[in-house]
């Protein structure tokens, strides 16, 4: 298939991935633009994850807000995107095409990985590879099947924001991993916040603002 151009306004696009073509949304910054491209990972698609999940959207938002241009895509199987769930190995995959893609067409632009549960997994476990100038991770799931404990930690600011009152992700298990690592993450704790931060998303957003300011490039001349 033809690799598409990156979009000069919001739009869906379909990109070559390594199992067929993997379905991904670009959205504008909704401030004043900054050399900024994140992509965010969204939860586990066996349990309905979606790049439309709520959590995803929220983040993408804060992000564009703080200047960023955004992508947020289908893992593969799901929505417009090919092939089959693949336990994070394939995923792994689907976004190192997608990071290329961005690489390839906003090649002075800073790169930022982000993700939420699983996504957040999937963008750990390729930010060796990528090697991001940011990443942000949001509910990281320690604790489960994946073993995300084991994954070396990136070397790049490193932001995590988790739930206290999570109902899928031990919370304890997360910061005893992040604390006891030699260079901790920045972690922000929300009280009384379930995994899918079932209204306290408002309040997310600003964390992911306030978290990621001091990381920003500064903004793009005026064209």
């Amino acid at each position: 298939m033809a690799v598409p151009d990156f979009p000069t306004a919001d739009a869906t696009v379909l990109l070559p991935g390594p199992a067929g073509a993997l379905e991904a949304s670009v959205e504008l910054p909704e401030s004043a633009p900054r050399p900024l491209v994140a992509i965010v990972c969204h939860p586990l698609p066996t349990e309905g994850g979606t790049m439309h999940n709520k959590v995803v959207t929220m983040a993408a938002r804060a992000l564009r807000e703080s200047g960023a241009t955004t992508v947020r895509f289908n893992f593969r199987g799901i929505g417009q995107s090919e092939g089959a769930f693949d336990e994070g190995r394939g995923e792994a995959e689907d976004l190192l095409a997608v990071v290329a893609w961005v690489r390839r067409h906003r090649p002075d632009a800073q790169l930022w990985l982000g993700g939420f549960s699983f996504g957040a997994y999937v963008s750990l476990k390729c930010a060796g590879d990528v090697e991001p100038d940011f990443l942000l991770s949001i509910a990281p799931p320690a604790g489960r099947s994946w073993n995300i404990e084991a994954l070396p930690p990136p070397r790049c600011p490193w932001l995590v924001i988790q739930g206290d009152a999570d109902e899928i992700v031990d919370a304890q298990a997360v910061y005893r991993w992040l604390e006891a690592l030699p260079e901790p993450p920045e972690i922000v704790r929300m009280p009384d916040t379930s995994h899918f931060f079932h209204r306290r998303l408002i309040d997310l957003r600003g964390a992911i603002k306030h978290g990621v300011h001091a990381y920003l490039p500064p903004e793009s001349p005026a064209a």
